[in-house]
Order: structure tokens, then C-alpha cells, then sequence
């Protein structure tokens, strides 16, 4: 019996609850994986670079020797460390490393010999990698409905009452962990790496049926460091948009509530303040740093709004629109969900793709 599996055998198994076990460094790991698989590095760092360089200085045979003898320590604990993830299910646990080589077939080996059942994935990673490509370039998902809106306005707050009563929803900020916005990470974990990301964004997109539908929120093309894919990005802009409108200090208190504990995020605020000398004037700079030094929050947020946000944003104001006014939280969700059930009664638009085919 072959203890190697597909891809698309092993996303199966992922399906169903299966382990996927990530045996590449910990650095190679962070950069990017399969959504949901843990990290049970054969080699640390240090480690594998010590071996790629006796690879290269050396030859292939004292590589993979000095290899063993690092890795045969640790064998017992990672072995344990796996079986007891594993114990909760009698699906084999599927292993795989950068493209299928030696660390997930080493690992495979090890872990069938004591008596845990696993799977080497063809391909490796690299395999996954190319899957996520071609998904952003050819797959067909369903419809993207999008709520716009000036900056503080709640779209994301709005997103997440949405999921709250069932309506299927695409966080693309929370993906990125950024708010999209020149001070749009602060207070939160680092972003995902761009690979990660689209990772990310396969694992949410590939529910999505082309007779289905999320609601999401308008983004730049690029939120923060990382940049939606080029058909993704296109999909924002085919429908019908849903703005949202809310008052000026509706918008502040949603600003401010995005941002806990902003006292002790003050002085990272200062270097994205500084960056919009360009655009404001330094003056105009300098009275933020100031409200910002004495903590008036109502006053910076509001001015940053009226005089940076809201001229770089009402251009964006779409044509196709259905306006809500945002009077309380009840009633906005009611009419957001109306305005949804309003767009998906009217045919799906033609995009590029459709027209060329014709």
C-alpha cells in the first residue's frame, strides 16, 4: 500500500476533520501553510540551514546523514506530539513538507511504524500553492455583494451582525488583520504574508458556489501589506453597492470602539500621523501630534475624518448604489438585509470573462 496521497484526496480528508501536519522550519511555516495544519518541524531553522549548506559545500549523502543525526533525538517526542492530535480521529494524519521530499516522507515512515496511521502529500506544499493560483485565476464563485461607505461608517461591525443572523459574509479585513486604513494595524497581530493571505482567501472563496452569495466590504486593492487578487478585486466592483451613511459622531464612536486601549497604542500612532504631512500640510500635522499628545481622541478622529478620509473616500461613492441610513442598529441590519435580498432578485451582472466568451 502507497503511504503517499493526492492533493485532492488529502483536502478531502481535511474535509472531514483530518490532521494535516506541516513538517518544513518553523520560518517556512509562518510564511505560509494549508489553512489549519500544525507545524511539527523535523528541522528548526538553524537546523535546516546547516544541512543546505553542507548540501552545497559537501555533497547530497553527508546532508541527509547530518540530517538523521538531528533529527533522530527528537523522533519519540514528535512522534507523541502527533499521535496524541491524532487520537481523536481513526483518519490518517496527512504529512507534508515543501514539495514532497524527504522531511514529510521521513516523518510518514516514522509515524506508520509506530503505529499511527499517515499520509505523505504528493506534491507537497508547493502542490497547495499551485491550486490557490489557479482557483484566483479561473474559479468561478458566486456573488460578491458589497456595503461601502465612509471611513467609520461600521461596515465590519456590520458584517458581523449580518454572520450573527445567518447571512454568509467575507471578512476581508479580518483575513488581513488590517482595517484597512493608514492606522489600519495597530493594536492587532501581524498580517499574514501575501501567499498566506490568499490562502486564506481560497479556504473562505471555495465555499462560495457560483449559485451562492457573501456579503463583504469595498477594499482598496491592497489592505495594508497585502493585496487582494486581481479577479477578486474585480468581483468587488460587478454589483449593485450597498452604502451605508452614518453621522459624524456615529462615526467617531465606531472609529474609537475599533481601537481598545488607545492610550496605550498612543505613540504608535505618531509615524502614520507624520506620513500625512504631504497631503495636509505640516501645520495641520503638528495640531494632530498635539491632540494626540493630550489624548483628545473625539477631536483627532473627527478632524482626520473631515479632513483626510472623507475627501480621499466620497470619489469612491458608486454610481449602482442602494443608500441606507444607519438610525439604529436593529433597523440597519433589517434594511441591509433587505437591500441584499433586492440585488440577488436582479440577474448576476456580465463580467470580463462572460463577455469574452460570448
Amino acid at each position: 500500500m502507497s503511504i503517499q496521497i493526492t492533493l485532492e484526496s488529502a483536502l478531502a480528508l481535511r474535509e472531514k476533520g483530518a490532521l494535516l501536519v506541516d513538517a518544513r522550519s518553523p520560518s517556512e511555516y509562518a510564511d505560509v501553510t494549508i489553512p489549519g495544519a500544525i507545524n511539527v518541524p523535523l528541522l528548526d531553522d538553524a537546523q535546516r540551514a546547516e544541512v543546505g549548506t553542507i548540501y552545497k559545500q559537501v555533497g547530497r549523502m553527508e546532508a541527509r546523514r547530518r540530517a538523521v543525526a538531528l533529527v533522530a533525538p527528537k523522533l519519540p517526542q514528535l512522534i507523541e506530539q502527533v499521535a496524541q492530535l491524532q487520537a481523536e480521529t481513526s483518519m490518517p494524519v496527512v504529512v507534508f513538507c515543501w514539495r514532497g521530499g524527504m522531511r514529510s516522507l521521513a516523518l510518514t515512515q516514522f509515524l506508520e511504524l509506530a503505529g499511527v496511521p499517515a499520509r505523505q502529500l504528493e506534491g507537497g506544499h508547493k502542490s497547495f500553492r499551485r491550486l490557490v493560483l489557479d482557483f484566483f485565476e479561473a474559479a468561478d464563485w458566486g456573488r460578491l455583494l458589497v456595503l461601502r461607505g465612509l471611513t467609520g461608517v461600521g461596515k465590519t461591525l456590520m458584517l458581523h451582525r449580518l454572520a450573527e443572523q445567518g447571512t454568509p459574509i467575507l471578512d476581508l479585513e479580518g483575513l488581513a488583520n488590517h482595517r484597512g486604513s493608514a492606522f489600519g494595524n495597530l493594536g492587532l497581530p501581524s498580517q499574514p504574508s501575501q501567499k498566506m493571505f490568499e490562502a486564506l482567501l481560497w479556504d473562505k472563496l471555495r465555499q462560495v458556489g457560483p449559485s451562492d452569495y457573501v456579503v463583504t466590504e469595498g477594499e482598496s486593492r491592497r489592505i495594508g501589506r497585502v493585496v487582494l487578487p486581481p479577479k477578486l478585486y474585480q468581483g468587488l466592483q460587478d454589483e449593485v453597492s450597498i452604502w451605508l451613511n452614518a453621522s459624524l459622531p456615529e462615526r467617531i464612536v465606531n472609529i474609537l470602539s475599533d481601537y481598545p486601549a488607545v492610550d496605550q497604542l498612543k505613540e504608535q500612532f505618531v509615524k502614520p500621523i507624520q506620513v500625512l504631512k504631504d497631503r495636509l500640510g505640516k501645520e495641520t500635522v503638528q495640531r494632530y501630534l498635539q491632540l494626540l499628545e493630550s489624548g483628545e481622541w473625539d477631536a483627532l478622529v473627527g478632524e482626520l475624518m473631515v479632513n483626510y478620509y472623507d475627501p480621499l473616500y466620497e470619489h469612491t461613492l458608486p454610481e449602482r448604489r442602494i443608500e441606507i441610513e444607519l438610525a439604529s442598529a436593529e433597523d440597519a441590519v433589517a434594511q441591509v438585509k433587505s437591500a441584499v435580498e433586492t440585488i440577488l432578485a436582479t440577474p448576476r451582472p456580465a463580467v470580463a470573462s462572460d463577455i469574452e466568451r460570448a
